[in-house]
């Protein structure tokens, strides 16, 4: 008799829980913030997730999206986590990589990743670093071979897979909004090279007409294994071991791409109640996997492989480095 009581109750209060999640959302507005201009991959993610996610949140509330741009996403990083109200109604999708910026010790970074509510991913990403075809480099050996530490090729952003494996120096170049202009600058000449993710190269344009007509030539990826799209492009772990790099190198390596396990996370202010929270990620999870929003998303070449939230919590807390880490790494980007 006690144990049906007690099954009575715990259902009792989940419904009442459930009921309180669907009054509140109810006649609501949520917000995904991308860091990002629109049409590149975090801008086409935001979207789709915004059409479809209504569908499974108590209350059916209606979600937008706003495109925050600047700073590679950290304005609108530090807007979720400093200005945006806990109150589930608030979201952002911003690149992880934000995470090497706050651990480098840069004062633009207004937040703190560990405290972040996080909603879910939709995939997981993987680092590609390419260049002009014109340029004449066909390897990251051409370009050291050409000018080891001297001629700095301009490149726009992402890790510098260069000197970590190669032992040459890039000139990075700040200031683009999003993929569009980074993309309008590669094509113009302004820019030689780029380190992006190798989702978005083969899911949007220009990458995929660039991998067709050769226009660029990928030179390293930083995934475990080749990607089948690019089968003859040495990971970076396999320029390490051609190159014989230490362990201690290895291990910063490591931590610079760490951020790409995370994907594009969706990230809440600090604080969101953990029942309104649970409830939006349970809607994720079930969005992530409806075969209609599989299926639209291979349409617009996107790649879904969605991470939980709580899987990101987990993987969040083992980018903690030892202090020696993080002053070596330190040392590094801002030689």
């Amino acid at each position: 008799m006690k144990r049906i009581d007690l099954t009575l109750l715990v259902f009792l209060l989940w419904s009442s829980s459930a009921a309180a999640q669907t009054l509140f959302f109810e006649g609501k507005t949520v917000r995904i913030v991308v860091g990002f201009s629109p049409g590149g991959a975090y801008d086409v993610w935001a979207r789709l997730m915004a059409h479809h996610m209504p569908k499974y949140v108590p209350g059916s509330p209606a979600f937008v999206v706003q495109n925050m741009t600047g700073g590679g996403s950290m304005i609108a990083a530090n807007y979720i986590y400093g200005v945006a109200k806990p109150d589930g109604l608030t979201f952002g999708l911003v690149t992880p990589a934000l995470y090497i910026e706050q651990l480098n010790g840069r004062k633009e970074v207004q937040h703190d990743w560990l405290k972040f509510s996080y909603l879910g991913s939709p995939e997981r990403t993987a680092r590609i670093f390419y260049i002009r075809a014109d340029t004449g480099y066909r390897t990251i050996e051409d370009i050291r071979r050409a000018a080891p530490r001297e001629w700095a090729p301009r490149v726009i952003t992402g890790p510098d897979f260069s000197e970590t494996t190669s032992g040459f120096k890039l000139s990075i170049v700040p200031g683009y909004q999003g993929a569009a202009d980074v993309n309008l600058a590669i094509e113009k000449g302004e820019m030689h090279c780029w380190g992006g993710t190798v989702q978005a190269f083969f899911g949007s344009e220009p990458g995929r007409t660039w991998a067709k007509t050769g226009f660029v030539r990928p030179l390293a990826q930083g995934g475990p294994k080749r990607d089948p799209r690019l089968p003859d492009v040495p990971t970076v772990w396999e320029l390490m071991d051609k190159h014989q790099t230490s362990e201690e190198t290895r291990g910063l390596a490591k931590l610079l791409l760490a951020p790409d396990d995370l994907g594009r996370p969706l990230i809440g202010p600090p604080g969101i109640p953990p029942d309104r929270l649970r409830v939006l990620r349970t809607a994720f999870i079930k969005m992530m996997n409806d075969p209609d929003v599989v299926a639209e998303a291979h349409k617009k070449g996107l790649e879904p492989s969605p991470v939980s939230g709580d899987e990101i919590e987990g993987l969040v807390k083992e980018l903690v480095q030892p202090r020696e880490v993080i002053q070596r790494m330190r040392t590094f980007l801002q030689n």
